[in-house]
């Protein structure tokens, strides 16, 4: 009842299915196994060939992908160092305005400031002027007032 792959009867006897392998092998010719051996050579070389072409082409490919994925990394790069320089020249022109701004202010306030000082000068000059002329007044009162003053005769 038990074939020859029968599981019980592997089990039973305790003999797995490559034991009598090796006493088969002294039966089988040398010339048979060559010739098996250049068949399956044979038959999986030209497939296994292929694949090893198919594989370095892949390789190859897979190569030139990764030198052009290098290549835009390093354009990306580019960009952003480009967009760098576009936002430096932007700070630059910001900060050439805003000097440009406050030059115009400090001529504006030094204009000022100039007008302001010949305007105290004037008015420094003009109180200057009132002054004297009052101390001038002040001296011809008392001047008038001496004059106005009875004086003693002088006897003679």
């Amino acid at each position: 009842m038990a074939g020859p792959l029968d599981v019980k009867a592997l089990d039973s006897n305790n003999q797995s299915p490559d034991e009598g392998l090796i006493e088969d092998f002294g039966i089988v010719d040398k010339k048979a196994v060559e010739q098996l051996a250049e068949g399956l050579i044979s038959h999986y070389l030209p497939d296994l060939q292929r694949s090893k072409l198919a594989l370095k082409e892949l390789t190859q490919n897979q190569e030139v992908l990764l030198e052009t994925l290098q290549q835009e990394i390093s354009k990306f790069k580019e960009c952003n160092s480009v967009l760098d320089i576009n936002m430096l020249f932007s700070e630059a022109k910001y900060y050439h305005n805003k000097l440009v701004n406050v030059r115009k202010e400090m001529m504006m306030l030094h204009d000022k400031t100039s007008k302001l000082k010949k305007r105290a000068l004037r008015l420094q000059q003009k109180r200057q002027k009132e002054e004297l002329e009052r101390e001038q007044q002040r001296e011809k009162e008392l001047e008038r007032e001496k004059q106005l003053t009875a004086k003693p005769a002088k006897r003679t």
